[in-house]
């Protein structure tokens, strides 16, 4: 078959180079005639790929001291619950900018005192929120930096008066990010740092154990940061995916490199929506994420979507048929997603209006 152009929104692609060594790891971990799938995380072998691993993460987003990464299970859902457990005490906002920032609202509002203090569900979230004022009595605002299924983002680390928290599932390591304007961040690793089955959280230490509720232990970012995100036995096979594709990351340059390269994809993309009698982008322009392109047919031709996704199918696109909730397409440009794909995918827009002239 010929080569297959994958934009899934996740579990994303990721790097040929990250399935060539995982097959390896997982005949013989190391030289240790174990198999990564296991291999005992009590080894020297293991604790070294943990080392590394939190090492890169510094390295590549320039973290400061005084903040520690911890690899945890249950994906960026189960963080919802972690950071409302540990950070919330009186009061706390949340920019409401699409269905995951809606689902952490409803995890925290169930501890405690949490509200929305702005939100674009008046258009479907097809814009970012601006202008509203931030009250200086809350515990943290929480944003989600990223919206996969509307395909908006925030680009830039906002001055905040309060403590700042994060969900950056979809958009790390696509940009520079000024880690110190945040008390942590945190996202699912199955977008541009790895597969499904483990998030990371990068936490400013001194800002835990100030909430007076009991926290149960697997819920206190504490003992994952004294145990070094072993209290319990880590998910070893995505961390090793993790660790293989942040030194993926550096060898290419770093995230740097990498915006630049996402930025030039998204631009060619929302370059042929804006120009095509037969797409139009849905998020409004200067809100539009360069790692979800979210666009439609335009009007009149609604009905052609199924005979777009059967004719970009034919050429090897997979993964850019919408949300459930929105419908429509989009691509996801995730780090791994080459220029090379999204050329196809251009291609095939601009052959496909040919074809209904």
């Amino acid at each position: 078959m010929d080569k297959v152009h994958v934009f899934n929104a996740g579990p994303c692609l990721l790097p040929q180079v990250v399935y060539d060594h995982a097959i390896e790891a997982i005949k013989d971990f190391k030289g240790t005639g174990v198999s990564l799938l296991s291999i005992s995380h009590r080894t020297k072998e293991w604790e070294a790929i943990m080392d590394e691993t939190r090492t890169l993460w510094k390295e590549l987003l320039d973290i400061p001291e005084g903040y520690e990464v911890v690899f945890l299970g249950g994906g960026a859902s189960m963080q919802f619950l972690y950071v409302a457990m540990n950070y919330l005490e009186r009061k706390a906002a949340y920019l409401e900018t699409g269905v995951w920032a809606r689902k952490a609202l409803k995890e925290a509002a169930g501890l405690g005192n949490a509200y929305a203090i702005a939100s674009s569900a008046d258009k479907n979230y097809t814009y970012i929120p601006k202008g509203y004022e931030i009250p200086k009595d809350l515990d943290y605002l929480h944003i989600t930096t990223n919206n996969t299924i509307y395909g908006t983002e925030i680009k830039h680390d906002m001055d905040c008066p309060v403590p700042l928290i994060a969900d950056m599932s979809s958009d790390i390591l696509s940009r520079r990010v000024d880690v110190s304007k945040y008390e942590m961040i945190y996202g699912g690793a199955q977008k541009n740092a790895g597969p499904a089955g483990v998030a990371f959280a990068i936490i400013r230490k001194d800002t835990l154990g100030k909430v007076s509720r009991y926290l149960p232990t697997m819920l206190d970012y504490r003992v994952h940061i004294d145990k070094g995100s072993m209290f319990n036995t880590p998910p070893v096979f995505s961390i090793y995916i993790m660790n293989e594709t942040l030194k993926w990351v550096k060898a290419l340059g770093g995230v740097d490199v990498m915006h630049k390269m996402d930025v030039r994809k998204a631009d060619t993309l929302y370059a042929e929506i804006d120009r095509n009698s037969l797409f139009r982008g849905t998020a409004v322009k200067e809100d539009r994420s360069i790692m979800n392109v979210c666009f439609v047919m335009t009007e009149g031709n609604e009905a052609l979507s199924e005979d777009f996704l059967a004719f970009s199918k034919e050429r090897g696109i997979v993964g850019i048929k919408g949300h459930r909730s929105v419908g429509g397409f989009r691509a996801s440009l995730y780090n791994a997603c080459s220029q090379e794909d999204v050329d196809v995918l251009v291609k095939a827009m601009q052959d496909f209006e040919s074809s209904k002239k």
